[in-house]
């Protein structure tokens, strides 16, 4: 034998692959990595050696399994507390004792003045239900409110008030009459009817022009 030394082979024969085979096997379960020594002692009978002496490059070196709590824990996110309850401006002044609703106030009916008497007196009234023309023009409607008068300007209103039952209505002048002795004012029918009876045909009134 020449001497001893050290190389990497290739394996062609069956007892290489074998060996091969053991060492890929041995690097996996046990994590470390093996330097193969073949020596060749007799290269006519094709056996190898092989020398297992286990070396831990640390390039290879497994990283240790039981790692550091404290390192896994700081990189995960830390959780951040939940904000404090806490009661805003607006919920605390709901404590506070509460005003009554304003409660809504009746609005004042608004009363018209009382319209101004030019002239009263009293007279006998009677009614029409006939007729065209009114002498101002217009078309006569006996269920107007309206009458006649000798002298009164157009459109003057004048109260007429029953002095046997109270009952008034107010009348627009509009037309000329009664040409009759005692009488001043004229009636359309449906003013007479809201005093009395047109059956009275006619009656003493008072009268009150108003301004």
């Amino acid at each position: 034998m020449v001497g001893r030394h050290s190389r990497t082979r290739i394996f062609s024969s069956p007892a290489g692959i074998v060996a091969t085979a053991a060492v890929g096997v041995a690097l996996a379960v046990g994590g470390t990595v093996g330097a193969v020594q073949l020596t060749s002692g007799a290269e006519q009978s094709g056996q190898a050696a092989l020398d297992l002496t286990p070396t831990t490059p640390a390039s290879l070196a497994p990283s240790s399994p039981t790692a550091s709590p404290s390192a896994s824990a700081s990189a995960s996110p830390s959780a951040t507390a939940s904000p404090s309850a806490s009661r805003s401006a607006q919920a605390a002044s709901r404590g506070k004792a509460r005003t009554e609703a304003p409660k809504p106030r009746p609005t004042a009916k608004k009363t018209t003045a009382a319209a101004k008497v030019l002239e009263s007196g009293s007279c006998g009234a009677s009614f029409y239900s006939d007729g065209q023309l009114t002498a101002n023009g217009e078309s006569f409607n006996p269920s107007e409110l309206t009458a006649a008068h000798k002298t009164l300007p157009f459109n003057t209103r004048v109260r007429v008030t029953n002095p046997s039952s109270g009952k008034s209505v107010v009348v627009r002048i509009n037309d000329r009459g009664p040409f009759i002795d005692g009488r001043c004012l004229d009636l359309s029918r449906a003013a007479f009817a809201t005093i009395a009876s047109t059956d009275v045909g006619a009656l003493t009134v008072r009268y009150e022009v108003l301004g």
